[in-house]
């Protein structure tokens, strides 16, 4: 059995003299890959099936299977519980996931830092800003009136935060053309991420406690508010990052042993870079905007991917990123959801306190942590 040091040695995150530059050190085993990969699309179908049948209201299998093949079930709320209800909350669960855990792998390996996660880049904090803009900056009469014209409506806070992620997207992007390296960018992305949030706080100061709460509530993340009008504009999004997560594998590969490697290995370091940040920044952002700000999954399950699949090699390490993280994002649903309660818990405790113990238990396992940092 391979040990926790030589683990480590396969990950995008090693030093270059932890690494092993043959080829074969990037040689999957195709086997236990592509078995690993079967069994984990096996759990995420059997929670996909578990999201549908648990809830406050237990729904029979046979009843979801007739619900979802359009016949009679046992009871005629069954049907409207599983197809109005649970679908586009678990189809969310899904995309949200995987999303998440593909953008934490491409940042992790763009810096070379293993608590990096999708909203390094201050993605979050731009559509929070939106959102901020839109539910704090008015007052009870300034509520009303964008009650009535929808803007806190179906669309309308995911439209805010739209809005947010995309324009600090840009301004990443302008910066990200310019920097020398990709320090200087993470640099600069956290700042511009705690301007922002500095941001936030004032409005926060300034605002009323109704709208305060309805920002609070939103800061909690949850997939249930996605409704079968914003799935078409979800999905498709979605869709475009991960493919082209998956089209930037080459020079995710060769950034493994480090910015000066990829360069002699002909990589457009600019163009890569600029590639791996519109990607995470595509899919970081639709999550934000239509679920809310969703934390660790995008640092924990990237570190969960390199244990089980056990190669750094992305045409590997991205397809389970992608599978954990549905899985995550669904069980921790699941939880949220309090089966056989009335309530909800806040997503983000959950995902918080399922992710940080597995963050804390990988890094003080790392005995190569230190070489992380001195790359």
């Amino acid at each position: 059995m391979q040990s926790e040091a030589n683990v480590w040695r396969t990950a995008p995150l090693a030093s270059t003299s932890s690494l092993n530059p043959t080829p074969a050190a990037m040689l999957p085993r195709f086997g236990r890959q592509i078995g690993s990969l079967a069994a984990l699309f096996g759990a995420v179908c059997a929670a996909f099936c578990l999201a549908l049948a648990v809830g406050s209201v237990s729904v029979p299998l046979e009843d979801v299977l007739r619900a979802l093949l359009g016949q009679t079930t046992s009871q005629p709320a069954f049907a409207t519980i599983v197809t109005q209800f649970r679908m586009p909350r678990a189809l969310t669960a899904l995309l949200a996931g995987a999303a998440l855990a593909v953008g934490g792998v491409q940042m992790q390996t763009l810096f070379r830092n293993p608590l990096t996660d999708p909203f390094v880049l201050g993605i979050s904090s731009g559509a929070s800003l939106g959102v901020a803009l839109v539910v704090l900056a008015v007052g009870t009469t300034g509520a009303s009136i964008l009650v009535g014209i929808g803007l806190l409506g179906d669309f309308g806070l995911a439209a805010a935060a739209s809005l947010g992620a995309a324009l600090m997207l840009f301004i990443v992007l302008g910066f990200a053309s310019r920097a020398q390296n990709s320090l200087t960018l993470l640099i600069v992305g956290l700042m511009l991420g705690y301007a922002v949030s500095a941001l936030v706080s004032l409005l926060l100061y300034f605002s009323i406690p109704e709208r305060i709460q309805a920002y609070v509530n939103w800061t909690f993340g949850s997939f249930g508010g996605v409704t079968w009008r914003q799935v078409p504009i979800l999905v498709p999004l979605i869709g475009i990052g991960l493919l082209l997560s998956m089209a930037l594998v080459k020079p995710l590969n060769a950034l493994l042993l480090g910015e000066s490697y990829a360069q002699s290995m002909g990589i457009n370091l600019k163009r890569a870079r600029i590639g791996i940040i519109f990607s995470t920044a595509l899919l970081a952002g639709s999550v934000t905007a239509f679920c809310g700000p969703i934390g660790f999954l995008g640092i924990a399950v990237p570190h969960l991917s390199r244990m089980l699949i056990r190669t750094a090699d992305h045409r590997w390490l991205l397809p389970t990123a992608m599978l954990i993280g549905a899985l995550a994002a669904l069980l921790a649903d699941l939880i949220a959801q309090v089966p056989g309660r009335q309530i909800i818990l806040p997503l983000n405790a959950i995902t918080a306190l399922i992710g940080a113990p597995v963050v804390v238990m990988i890094v003080m396992r790392q005995r190569r942590l230190r070489d992380t940092f001195s790359a």
